[in-house]
């Protein structure tokens, strides 16, 4: 009996996985604890939806990639329940669909966090021309095509998996794909990352500099001779967002720096598990960074929780 209650399939005794070996005391703990960070995820990433989409103040093209990446990060939180099946039962095909759509937001994500970069390198380095250069038109372009071509990509590196849907499997109730490691290290590791991290570094540098500037006599000859200085609201936004994508590299980077080992992944492996849910937690952190640095999402927060949002007129709150 013990062994049959292992098995995901009890009647196929040759073929069946096995259950993982966790006490039931541990396995309701870890499936608790896992659903109650998926909820706080998706309710977070909701109410910035919520907030930047409803109040007309907080429209603007940086806003705009926030609410982007809120987007994703809202869906993040509702695949991560998926994650906790041990025993796959709708099928191989829909194992292959399945994975679809966290690949598709995972790389979403990752272009949402190199829009940020430019954004900010645009707003930083040449605040000159961030008006005309970065328009809400342009941002709203490069979002729809964020999004288009992480989900050709998905497509494009999943071929093989929905053209033979449970071909990489060992046994029934298991759900895995293979990917092609090597092109997906390139295509949504090396190359964006580095330019997040160029961009960024030279954000850094030009706002230190800036900072400097302006608690000294340089501002003051600066804006003599004609040269805009940044704005303090410019420099906060860079350096809250500059958070936001230190952490997203922290959590992103191990699954990736594993990946340089061989040239394809396993999905479904205890490693894997493990390391897909550090990029989950990204997803649940972005929020409470929000929320810790920026004041209009904390006002916006209180608004929505105590119905302030329902009144006639509540778009046009003042939430700067």
């Amino acid at each position: 009996m013990m062994e049959e209650a292992e098995l995901c399939f009890p009647e196929l005794l040759n073929t069946s996985c096995r259950r993982p070996p966790l006490p039931q005391s541990e396995e309701v703990l870890v499936y608790s604890l896992m659903f109650l960070f998926s909820l706080l995820t998706a309710v977070l990433n909701l109410l910035v939806i919520i907030s930047i989409s409803h109040y007309r103040q907080l429209h603007s093209p940086t806003n705009l990639i926030v609410l982007s990446l809120a987007m994703s990060d809202f869906i993040m939180g509702l695949v991560m329940p998926m994650e906790m099946w041990t025993c796959w039962v709708l099928g191989d095909l829909m194992c292959s669909l399945y994975f679809l759509l966290p690949i598709t937001v995972i790389s979403a994500s990752v272009g949402n966090m190199v829009l940020i970069s430019i954004d900010r390198y645009v707003a930083i380095c040449d605040p000159l021309r961030y008006p005309t250069r970065i328009t809400e038109r342009g941002i709203t372009i490069g979002i729809c095509l964020c999004w288009t071509c992480s989900l050709l990509y998905t497509i494009f590196i999943l071929y093989d998996n929905l053209k033979h849907p449970g071909r990489y499997k060992s046994c029934h109730g298991e759900c895995v794909i293979r990917l092609a490691g090597d092109v997906d290290l390139v295509f949504t590791f090396i190359i964006p990352f580095s330019v997040i991290i160029i961009l960024y570094t030279r954000v850094f540098i030009v706002a230190v500099s800036q900072a400097r500037a302006m608690r000294s006599h340089v501002a003051a000859k600066l804006q003599f001779s004609g040269t805009r200085m940044i704005n303090k609201s410019e420099l906060k936004a860079a350096r809250t967002l500059g958070i936001v994508v230190a952490v997203f590299v922290l959590c992103y980077s191990p699954y990736y720096c594993v990946s340089l080992e061989g040239s394809s992944i396993i999905i479904g492996s205890a490693i894997e598990a493990f390391l897909s849910f550090l990029m989950f937690s990204n997803s649940g952190l972005n929020p409470l960074i929000y929320a810790l640095f920026y004041p209009w999402f904390r006002k916006a927060m209180k608004h929505i929780v105590t119905l302030q949002i329902l009144k006639p007129g509540s778009r046009e709150a003042n939430m700067l």
